[in-house]
């Protein structure tokens, strides 16, 4: 599981596969480094309709798996395929601490700093040890 966060660039229709498929994409503009870059994200099936509720040059952060496959041209030419598969959209709250803040959404045991809770005990001194 991945996760990036950016700017909803482009939001594509759903497109019907085949009777059983359906699929959606969308573009994210990430501008953490010095040259931004347009990554593109597809949704499948009944997560294509996560994205309905974002609009274009909103902020979100997306949660993501990396797909691979393997393709066998018809002249027998093997090619290999990445597909980034969005499973979670969610919009990053205005005024946010990218850096590592507690999330608009409130705290949670994936995204507290494990540093902070041991410094409120610290300074008890049933601690016996020596460091």
């Amino acid at each position: 599981m991945f996760k990036i966060s950016g700017i909803l660039k482009v939001k594509n229709d759903t497109v019907q596969v085949s009777e059983k498929f359906s699929k959606r994409e969308f573009v994210l503009t990430d501008n953490a480094s010095m040259y931004p870059q347009d990554i593109l994200f597809q949704l499948t099936q009944d997560k294509c309709a996560l994205i309905d509720a974002f609009n274009p040059q909103e902020q979100v952060e997306v949660s993501f798996n990396l797909r691979g496959r393997e393709w066998t041209s018809p002249q027998g030419e093997v090619k290999y395929f990445n597909t980034l598969e969005a499973w979670r959209i969610e919009r990053v709250g205005a005024g946010q601490n990218m850096g590592g803040g507690i999330p608009a959404s409130g705290p949670s045991a994936m995204n507290l700093d494990p540093i902070a809770s041991p410094a409120s005990t610290a300074s008890s001194d049933d601690d016996d040890l020596p460091f």
